[in-house]
């Protein structure tokens, strides 16, 4: 019997911005389940794509989608993944998916309630190493975990004023990448137990932060994020692991989880494929009708946020 040829998901892309267009955009024309039929900013348009500066505009439209990419600040996302869940489509969260817990729970009940796909993506987890390291990790001992994120906001998020305000996360959105990936590979779950969170005084979130966390077994996680990161930028995350008969291991993942190390010798490494990975799952979310809805990374946030100690730092001038 011949397969059945599945009509292209029409894909709406809502935010034009930098990680739109270095990630999104290429992943959607590469994936021929996808079509882009049409992109939502109120500062940019794209060439021989439907234009529209609201999601509301484009609704009442008669530019048919199936389902939106939101690619806007955190902040607000709820309100626009409601509105495009109350008209029947499909929602993809960039991540964080909202700026609070509340927030997603909502969503989530939302897309249940109609029969959508709500996918929050953690594009981390989709790079090369990660799903070896989890592999590999998984009936091993685990001794202690160190996390190193360092960037410099100036590259990465040059001129955007959103990050420094409340809800938009600071230096934990790039952390929140790392703790993505640490909640993916780590057998157990690990928990808060300090932080301290270094806020510009001109600003509403924080710049720096170091966190320490307990996992289930007793075992101590270290995070060190940084926004101030010049010169080369750190993603690190390094697990020893306890071996009576070799001695204790040490599991690197670099470069964001682009390289997998094993005591300094290479195991894997690979092309970027993170957002490609994230589009071929969320095809595949849509095509069984199903969810995947998981706020981990974002709970550790949240967690630090109540329970870090804030200290002033520095006005941050760009």
């Amino acid at each position: 019997m011949t397969p059945i040829r599945l009509a292209p998901i029409r894909l709406a892309l809502v935010g034009l911005g930098k990680i739109a267009r270095d990630q999104h955009l290429p992943a959607i024309a590469a994936d021929d389940r996808f079509e882009l039929a049409a992109v939502v900013s109120r500062n940019a348009d794209l060439d021989g794509v439907p234009h529209f500066t609201t999601l509301a505009e484009l609704l009442a439209s008669d530019v048919a989608v199936d389902a939106v990419s939101l690619c806007t600040p955190p902040q607000p996302r709820h309100a626009l993944a409601h509105l495009a869940l109350a008209a029947g489509k499909h929602v993809m969260l960039e991540k964080p998916p909202g700026a609070t817990l509340s927030e997603v729970e909502d969503l989530r009940l939302t897309a249940a309630e109609r029969g959508l796909t709500l996918q929050t993506t953690w594009h981390s987890r989709y790079a090369q190493g990660v799903a070896p390291a989890r592999e590999w990790l998984a009936d091993k001992t685990i001794k202690s975990v160190r996390i190193d994120w360092r960037e410099d906001v100036r590259v990465w998020h040059p001129g955007q004023t959103w990050i420094w305000e409340a809800g938009g996360l600071g230096v934990f959105d790039p952390g929140i990448n790392a703790l993505s990936i640490a909640t993916a590979i780590l057998p157990r779950p690990f928990f808060l137990t300090a932080a301290t969170l270094h806020v510009p005084e001109n600003c509403q979130s924080p710049i720096q932060a170091e966190l320490d966390f307990v996992d289930a077994a007793g075992a101590p996680v270290r995070a060190e994020f940084d926004f101030l990161q010049t010169g080369p930028q750190s993603w690190d995350i390094a697990v020893e692991v306890e071996d009576k008969d070799t001695g204790n291991k040490v599991l690197k993942l670099s470069h964001g989880g682009a390289k997998l190390w094993l005591d300094d010798v290479l195991l894997r490494e690979g092309p970027d494929a993170e957002y490609a990975g994230l589009y071929d799952a969320f095809a595949r979310l849509v095509v069984d009708a199903a969810s995947d809805v998981d706020v981990s990374p974002l709970r550790h946030v949240a967690d630090a946020f109540l329970l870090g100690r804030r200290v002033v730092a520095p006005a941050f001038i760009e």
